[in-house]
């Protein structure tokens, strides 16, 4: 009988941290899916200066973003290696999620400093208003989500894991699958449709 106490004492919180992700995740679409549409509305209303088509380069953003979408697989692998009980495979595959999503910061660092050394500003017109709102924004849940990766890192190399380590890390998981998926979009609609 205390067996199942204990087990029913882990089992709430869990289902309630994986539940209060999701309702974030959920929150924080409608946010982005508000800031795309406000990209799109205005992109016609561009008529002179910096835009999309003169602006930005696909191709080489393209190649950051691959970096980002196989984030996705490394932490999938991480998560399942957790599961399997096999710390070093975990460790290894987070490692590569960090390094990926940093790969990816770079290029979007990148990618501002050439507008910004083309006077491309949050204020010179629409286009850049939208293109740094949307992409910025991106960029700082990118950023909360590597922060939380490497929490996860560090209290892996530094305690002892207990029941509830498996859920922080599903649910650090779940908001970087959301990451990545707003960036599939965010290049489909920036970098894709916007500059042909």
């Amino acid at each position: 009988m205390e067996a199942l106490t204990e087990v029913g004492a882990v089992a709430g919180p869990i289902e309630k941290t994986k539940l209060c992700v999701g309702l974030f995740i959920a929150s924080e679409s409608t946010f982005f899916g508000y800031l795309m549409l406000a990209y799109v509305f205005f992109h016609g209303f561009i008529s002179s200066g910096p835009t999309a088509a003169n602006s930005l380069h696909p191709a080489s953003t393209g190649v950051y973003t691959a970096f980002l979408i196989a984030s996705s697989g490394t932490i999938w692998l991480a998560g399942r290696n957790l599961r399997k009980q096999n710390r070093r495979g975990f460790l290894l595959w987070l490692s590569i999620t960090i390094a990926m999503g940093l790969v990816f910061l770079y290029g979007e660092t990148r990618e501002y400093l050439h507008l910004l050394s083309q006077q491309v500003t949050i204020s010179r017109n629409l286009f850049g208003t939208t293109y740094f709102g949307l992409t910025g924004m991106h960029g700082i849940h990118v950023i909360v989500g590597l922060t939380l990766l490497s929490i996860v890192l560090g209290i892996d190399l530094t305690r002892d894991r207990g029941p509830r380590y498996q859920v922080a890390v599903e649910s650090v998981s779940m908001y970087w699958h959301f990451v990545d998926c707003v960036w599939i979009a965010v290049f489909s609609i920036v970098y894709l449709w916007s500059t042909r």
